[in-house]
Order: C-alpha cells, then sequence, then structure tokens
C-alpha cells in the first residue's frame, strides 16, 4: 500500500511561481524575427534593475513550480505519514519496514533522488547564485515544489528537475539534468494507483479525508497520462509522453477528457518508436528563432508552450489551464526572462587557467574559424583584443563575444533521425485553442539545430541523443566512435571527467560503481540511439580526414574556453 505515495511522486515536470511585476515589452516569438547576432538575453528588453528583478522572480519560479491547477499532487500529508511519522500501528511499520527494504526507499531524500533531483547546495558551493527553495524542513534536493490546495499542501515537480544540475559539486542554472527519471515515476505511479482506492490508501497510513481527495484527482488525471521509460538514463521521453497522453484524450481544441479513450486510447507510433533526446541547455535559447534540439517550434514563447506541454503530460484540463495563464503573465515573464538570461559555467571556474594551453587553443580558433563557424557561430576571444597583454590568464581566455545566425539553422548531417521524425507526433498540437491563441506553431524538421557552442565543455555526451561521450568522439568518423560507454554523475573532477577528450572517461578507465547500473551503459546500436553522421562534410571530405589528430587536440582545446 505504501507504493502508492512513493510511486505518485511522478507527478511532475514543469517550472515555478509567485506573483510579480514588471512590464514586459512583447518579443517577438516568430522565426522569421531576425535576431541579433549577440543573442537577446534581456528578452522583454527591460531596464536594468528590472531586468535583474525579473530574472530573480523566474528563477524562484524555476525552482518552485507555479501552475497550481497541475493535474497530478502528491499529498503532502500522505507522505509525511509514510516517510516521516508512520501510523502508529505496530503491524504497519512491520509492513512498512519490509517495503522500505524491498523499494531501496527509506526516506523522502531517496524518492527525491531517485527521480534524479539535484542536491540544494550550501553557501560555499552556490557559485551561481541559485535561490535556495522552500524546503519545509522535508525537501532535501532542488524541483521539489510544494502547492497550497484546498484540500491541503501536494508535492509536484519543478523546471529544476531536468535544467538544474550540479557539475563537481556545484549546482548550473539550465544546464541538463544528466539523468532524469520522471518518465518512470510516471509509469510505476499509474500502475500503483490503479490498485487500491485513493481514499483508502490515505486513511490506511493515517491521512485524512483531504488527502484522499488530492489522491483521487491526481488519480483520475492519471487516466490521461501514458509515459514511456527512457531506452538508456540520461535520455529523456516527453516527446512521447506528450504525444500519448494526448491520445487519452479527445481530438478536439482543447483536448478535452474522455472516458472512452481514457480506456481505448487512439494508436500513436511513438508507443513503439523511440524518440528520446536529452532535456536542452537553456542558455542557448537566446540565439534563437525556432527551439527546441530540432528547431521544431517555429513560433511561439518556448517557455510558455513548455508548461502547456508538461500540463498535458500531466492530465490537466487545458480549460482551467489557459485561465491560469491568462491571469499569471507575469510570472511567465519572469520565468521567461531568467531563462533567456541564463549564463553557461566556465572552464575556469573549476580548473586552473594554465591548465588550457594557449597556444594550441589559438590554432583552434582559426581551424574552427575556417569550418566549423559556418553552422555553429564564430566567438570573439579575449586574446584577440588590444589590451591583451595586461589581461590575467583567466581573463585571457574569456569569450567576448557571441556571433550566432540571424535565422536559427536546421542542417541534416547525418545523425540519428528518431527524434526529429517523432516531431511529427506533436504536430497535432497546433490545433489547441491555446497554441493558436499564442501563436505557437510546431512542424517536424528535416535536421537538427547545430547549437551556439558556449559553455560546450559542461554539456557532455554528445549530440541530442547522447550518442557521443566526449569532444573526441564528437570529432571521430561515425565508424570509429566508442559503440559503447558507460555514463554518470560529474563529481569528481579527477575520475569522472576526462579532461583531455573533454567528457566521460574511456569505458575501461571509468569509476568501478559506473558499471554496475546496467541502465548507464550507452549503446549505441539501439534504435534511436545511433551515433552516426556529424563526419562528412564536417571534419571528412570524401571519406578523407581534414585535420590531423593534433589539429583535432587544437579544436578542442579552443571548444573548452568557449
Amino acid at each position: 500500500m505504501k507504493t502508492l505515495p512513493l510511486v505518485l511522486l511522478a507527478s511532475s515536470l514543469v517550472c515555478s511561481m509567485n506573483p510579480l511585476k514588471a512590464q514586459a515589452a512583447e518579443a517577438d516569438w516568430s522565426d522569421v524575427h531576425v535576431i541579433a547576432p549577440e543573442g537577446r538575453a534581456n528578452i522583454f528588453e527591460l531596464a536594468p534593475d528590472e531586468w535583474q528583478a525579473s530574472q530573480d522572480r523566474g528563477k524562484i519560479h524555476t525552482i518552485s513550480y507555479p501552475v497550481t491547477v497541475t493535474g497530478v499532487l502528491i499529498p503532502k500529508e500522505l507522505l509525511v505519514k509514510v516517510m516521516v511519522q508512520p501510523y502508529d500501528n505496530l503491524v504497519w511499520k512491520a509492513l512498512l519496514a519490509a517495503f522500505r527494504g524491498i523499494a531501496g526507499f527509506r526516506s523522502f531524500d531517496d524518492l527525491e533522488k531517485f527521480v534524479g533531483l539535484n542536491p540544494i547546495a550550501d553557501d560555499d558551493h552556490n557559485l551561481y547564485k541559485i535561490p535556495r527553495p522552500d524546503t519545509q524542513n522535508f525537501a532535501n534536493r532542488y524541483g521539489t515544489s510544494f502547492i497550497e490546495t484546498e484540500h491541503g499542501t501536494g508535492i509536484t515537480f519543478s523546471c529544476a528537475t531536468c535544467h538544474v544540475s550540479q557539475l563537481f559539486g556545484v549546482p548550473i542554472y539550465g544546464l541538463q539534468n544528466r539523468f532524469p527519471r520522471a518518465n518512470e515515476f510516471f509509469i510505476a505511479s499509474k500502475k500503483a494507483l490503479s490498485l487500491v482506492p485513493a481514499h483508502v490508501a490515505a486513511l490506511s497510513v493515517g491521512a485524512g479525508i483531504d488527502a484522499g481527495i488530492m489522491l483521487q484527482n491526481s488519480k483520475d488525471s492519471m487516466g490521461r497520462i501514458e509515459a514511456r521509460r527512457p531506452d538508456a538514463d540520461g535520455l529523456d521521453t516527453s516527446l512521447a509522453h506528450v504525444a500519448l497522453s494526448l491520445s487519452h484524450r479527445s481530438r478536439d481544441d482543447y483536448a478535452n477528457f474522455s472516458t472512452f479513450y481514457e480506456h481505448f486510447p487512439r494508436a500513436e507510433p511513438l508507443r513503439d518508436t523511440p524518440a528520446d533526446s536529452k532535456p536542452g541547455t537553456w542558455w542557448n535559447l537566446k540565439y534563437k528563432n525556432k527551439w527546441l534540439l530540432d528547431g521544431s517550434v517555429q513560433s511561439g514563447n518556448p517557455i510558455f508552450t513548455n508548461i502547456m506541454w508538461n500540463e498535458i503530460g500531466r492530465g490537466t484540463d487545458l480549460h482551467k489551464l489557459e485561465r491560469w495563464l491568462d491571469e499569471n503573465k507575469q510570472t511567465i515573464d519572469d520565468l521567461t526572462a531568467a531563462v533567456f538570461a541564463a549564463e553557461p559555467p566556465k572552464y575556469t571556474d573549476f580548473f586552473r587557467a594554465d591548465s588550457i594551453d594557449l597556444k594550441k587553443a589559438k590554432n583552434g580558433q582559426a581551424l574552427f574559424a575556417s569550418n566549423c563557424s559556418r553552422c555553429h557561430g564564430s566567438y570573439d576571444k579575449a586574446w584577440d583584443a588590444s589590451n591583451a597583454a595586461g589581461l590575467s590568464a583567466d581573463d585571457l581566455i574569456k569569450t567576448t563575444k557571441v556571433r550566432y545566425f540571424a535565422n536559427t539553422p536546421v542542417i541534416n548531417v547525418g545523425t540519428d533521425p528518431s527524434r526529429r521524425l517523432g516531431m511529427r507526433s506533436l504536430e497535432q498540437l497546433n490545433d489547441l485553442a491555446i497554441s493558436q491563441k499564442h501563436g505557437i506553431v510546431v512542424k517536424a524538421q528535416n535536421g537538427y539545430v547545430p547549437p551556439p557552442l558556449v559553455g560546450i565543455w559542461a554539456r557532455w555526451p554528445y549530440f541530442h541523443n547522447n550518442s557521443a561521450p566526449s569532444l573526441c568522439a564528437v570529432l571521430t568518423r561515425a565508424d570509429d566512435r566508442p559503440k559503447i560507454y558507460v555514463a554518470g554523475e560529474a563529481v569528481n573532477q579527477t575520475t569522472d571527467f576526462d579532461a583531455y577528450c573533454n567528457g566521460y572517461p574511456s569505458i575501461e578507465k571509468a569509476p568501478v560503481e559506473w558499471k554496475k547500473n546496467p541502465r548507464r551503459l550507452y549503446d549505441t546500436s539501439r534504435e534511436g540511439m545511433h551515433n552516426t553522421g556529424h563526419d562528412e562534410g564536417v571534419f571528412l571530405k570524401a571519406g578523407k580526414e581534414m585535420y590531423s589528430p593534433d589539429q583535432k587536440k587544437d579544436i578542442i582545446e579552443f571548444l573548452k574556453t568557449l
């Protein structure tokens, strides 16, 4: 019976809220809007003080989920009874102890950890000043959020679940979570909630009637949710989650609830075909006028769009969501301001500046400019400035200006097509009233966006499907790339990171603990996980290498400085 609360944690994945102020100019969200080369970090063109205040509020919304009409909430009272103050019954305590031993969940932190949430940093490690969330003396990780409702406090997860990650013990705002697990919780939740009446589950642990009502509402929402487990840890199946959940609703302009489709969902290709990818990096959004890794969101605020999609994946009533969005525009604007202003971590925040071979980095800059920049943009470096002789080692390797493209390119370089082809299943979102009202347009693309490379050093593994474990692998012809590798958290700078290749260590040198988890073994022979492409026409010409091994190392040395 205790499975319920554990599993129900499945419930979420979006962003967060709070009341606010600051008049924002309307941004042009169309793909015909010309983007200045340096991007639009101040997306609403606010005055400096207003912009900073809006970012501050937006970061809080990232940490604490804002959408109070969300479809799935876990009753905090129930979790407290199960995890903290078990019902005062010897039989129940014995059963609970046995279950904890089997499931491996002995605390709420175990659950947070399983979802993939990253620990809240102490002041010494919070280098980027991420706001400390309201933990209610219950949570220990970024992403757990508390929402007050008429039936008590509900627990859900925020944007931080997938977009606040840790790097060597430091939380990074906007860095994709390397191992998001929310999809698997949704699957387990739905199973568990189908087994036991909600009120029985609540009362059996001594929780009140309101906890039972909240649990029942979540159970009803779960009937409109269908999730798919990623094919490997590190990938995310939110695309399939949205499409499959839509198949449990009516095909009309509000995707209205349908008892029939909840029991007999429509056919959906993504039920059997993988379209996995990693979560995106936030600090690249400022340079684009098309969003997602494949550029398939051609119009509409990507943050607003993501909230809508996430709520479909939580079984939320879209009439209620539309009203909430209309009434909370400032919340969305502040969250958008924070996301677009996000900046990447610098290599020198973690490693000494003199660990960069400046001569090799400059050689790499010239090689990059002669070929790679045509897809990935160009980057002005402080070492080329007139005052370079007087700069410190840290300042010397800084990027002074990013020059991306006025119109976001989408290019097919032969990488695995499963993700972009899967976007066809989300084109149906164009028919929704909320999409049409807010100019959201989705169109599957023939390729992927070659991203700006700011902060590329921190974003391993590479390609949209994580199929290249390091920059060395990216610059190796597809046939010779590692066929398998093992993944793990970036905790120890020496054992968990290959500084030479910039990425995961080879499978031979990977920590032993990593190899014990079969879900962390990445096999590029599996459908949707292929490591093909990005070689011919990139650094191969008619099958022949354009760069020597030393030149490739020079390029990697340059990329570390971006």
